[in-house]
């Protein structure tokens, strides 16, 4: 088979999509070899290059101006006969030939419509317009989890018998041994407790950090955060100054992925009340690093943690406060659940992902 990839997120994207995109060529391109896998985008960038040498792998430069990847890089697809397009997120081209070739589309959330009050009505109008049309368009459509799947039925209105669950997995940095003396140069680097918990992922309401730090005042227990931040930022620093927690709470920014799979490992426990995601990619982070999670028990985030990581009610923080102090004062019960959550994540294995998502495109190539 020859497949097309919309490559915009694959070559301009640091994270989030982008890295569902690069890690979706690459393990296709591993586990699958004697398929050909095609890259559209107006240019190549540094990130995947080492994707793009793999001997399957290849790019194609789509005509530049505005539009062109709505209204030309279908038929791109099609001249050079592909058999399959995947948009990786959440968009189809708009313009086709007479040609045959089939068409996929992976829609990771659509918190757009279950939080409208984070986006602009312009942005909601054009976020549901693109991924109405590319649900339509669409010989299947890849969720990235259960949770997905039941929001394309109920906001799209896509039949169940189109949609196909595909979860992704996370960077093989997560999955790696590090040195010890690595280890404790990244401690040293960023000058992290002794013991601490993390919490990672975008600064921002939804994921709900000021619930952490509610959580643990009142406690001895050091929080390190990682993440980009936005204008709730701002609260969680007023709450963090109120309250004399500036010692307590450490802000990280710019860490490379080999030292955030390293800051993981070094974590005693890793804390996610996350009000809603499409799947919960820093959950199956912690989860590889052998690091224990408290996660909400909404969302898809059971989906993500398994049976083994605790649950708690985000918009409850005396509910969080509990369970973290359950864990750190237990390592036994840590540990009981490192192990066994480590089974668990291995369903979120390179090659297991890769056999689901040949899986569709065979699929889609018999119909």
């Amino acid at each position: 088979m020859k497949i097309a990839f919309d490559g915009k997120r694959f070559f301009n994207n640091s994270s989030g999509l982008g890295n569902y995109s690069r890690d979706l060529v690459r393990i296709l391109a591993t586990y699958f070899s004697e398929n050909k896998y095609v890259l559209f985008n107006e240019n190549q960038s540094v990130k995947g290059k080492d994707i793009l040498n793999l001997p399957n792998v290849s790019f194609v430069e789509t005509s530049k101006g505005n539009f062109s990847r709505q209204l030309k890089m279908g038929k791109d697809a099609q001249q050079i006969n592909a058999d399959i397009f995947h948009g990786l997120s959440g968009e189809l081209p708009l313009k086709w030939t007479d040609k045959p070739i089939k068409k996929i589309v992976t829609i990771h959330d659509l918190i757009f419509l279950r939080f409208p009050q984070y986006y602009s009505f312009f942005d909601r109008k054009i976020h549901f317009w693109k991924f109405k049309k590319a649900t339509e368009q669409a010989d299947l459509i890849i969720a990235i989890s259960e949770q997905t799947k039941r929001d394309i039925i109920q906001f799209l209105k896509v039949p169940e018998e189109k949609i196909r669950v595909v979860y992704q997995g996370c960077h093989h940095a997560f999955k790696v041994n590090q040195s010890a003396d690595f280890l404790n140069s990244i401690k040293e680097k960023y000058n992290l407790p002794k013991r601490f918990i993390l919490n990672v992922g975008t600064i921002e309401e939804r994921k709900n950090l000021l619930h952490i730090v509610k959580a643990i005042h009142g406690t001895e227990i050091p929080l390190v955060v990682i993440g980009k931040k936005t204008k709730y930022f701002n609260k969680v620093q007023k709450f963090v100054k109120k309250n004399k927690l500036e010692d307590q709470v450490q802000f990280l920014e710019n860490v490379s992925m080999e030292e955030l799979a390293t800051i993981y490992k070094l974590a005693d426990i890793f804390v996610y009340p996350s009000f809603f995601e499409g799947f919960g990619i820093p959950v199956i982070e912690s989860l590889f690093s052998g690091t224990p999670v408290i996660t909400s028990n909404i969302s898809c985030l059971p989906e993500a943690g398994g049976e083994n990581s605790v649950y708690i009610n985000p918009h409850n923080f005396e509910d969080i406060k509990a369970k973290i102090l359950f864990l750190w004062n237990n390592e036994s019960e840590r540990n009981r659940r490192t192990g066994k959550s480590l089974e668990f994540v291995q369903k979120f294995n390179d090659e297991e992902i890769a056999k689901n998502l040949h899986a569709v495109y065979q699929e889609v190539i018999i119909e």
